[in-house]
C-alpha cells in the first residue's frame, strides 16, 4: 500500500478512480437487475437477503444479523421481510418468552426462488462483468477491494 499524507482532498486519480467505481457499479445493478426483471422475477434485494438465509445454518437468521450482511437499511429491511413472508418465501418465528425475538426462516419455496434467481444473476453477472475481465485482473480486483473489508 502507497504512503499518504493525510490530505483532506483526494488526487484526482483517486477522484477518477472513485467516479469509475461508482459508474461501474451503477451499471452493473441496474443491468442485473433489469435482467431479473425480464426473467419475471423480483428485484435483487430478494435474492440478497433468500442468499443469505439459505446459507446460514439451519436456513434462519435474527433481523439485524440480515440487516448486517446485506445493504439493505433496517427500515427497508423490516417491509422486504414482509413482502417475502406473504409471498410465502419466508416465514418469521418467534423464540423467546415475551415474543420479541425473531427469527425469519426461509421456506422451501423461498430456497426454489433463490435457485431460479440465481440461473438468471449468475449469466448477468459473467455477461457484463466476468466476461470482461481475466482470472488475472479478477483476482487483482478482489485484492483491492479487500482493503476496504
Amino acid at each position: 500500500m502507497n504512503e499518504k499524507t493525510n490530505n483532506a482532498t483526494p488526487s484526482d486519480t483517486v477522484v477518477d478512480a472513485w467516479i469509475g467505481l461508482m459508474r461501474a457499479q451503477q451499471r452493473l445493478l441496474g443491468q442485473i437487475e433489469a435482467d431479473l426483471k425480464s426473467a419475471g422475477l423480483p428485484p435483487l434485494g430478494w435474492y440478497d437477503v433468500l442468499w443469505e438465509l439459505v446459507r446460514s445454518p439451519q436456513g434462519r437468521l435474527r433481523p439485524f444479523e440480515i440487516e448486517e450482511r446485506t445493504l439493505l437499511a433496517q427500515y427497508n429491511l423490516s417491509r422486504l421481510i414482509d413482502r417475502l413472508e406473504k409471498a410465502g418465501l419466508v416465514q418469521r418465528q418467534t423464540f423467546d418468552q415475551d415474543g420479541r425475538g425473531q427469527w425469519v426462516v426461509v421456506t422451501e419455496e423461498g430456497r426454489a426462488l433463490q435457485k431460479r434467481m440465481w440461473t438468471v444473476y449468475a449469466k448477468a453477472m459473467e455477461d457484463n462483468f466476468g466476461a470482461k475481465l481475466s482470472e488475472a485482473d479478477a483476482a487483482t480486483l478482489t485484492s483491492l477491494l479487500a482493503r476496504f473489508s
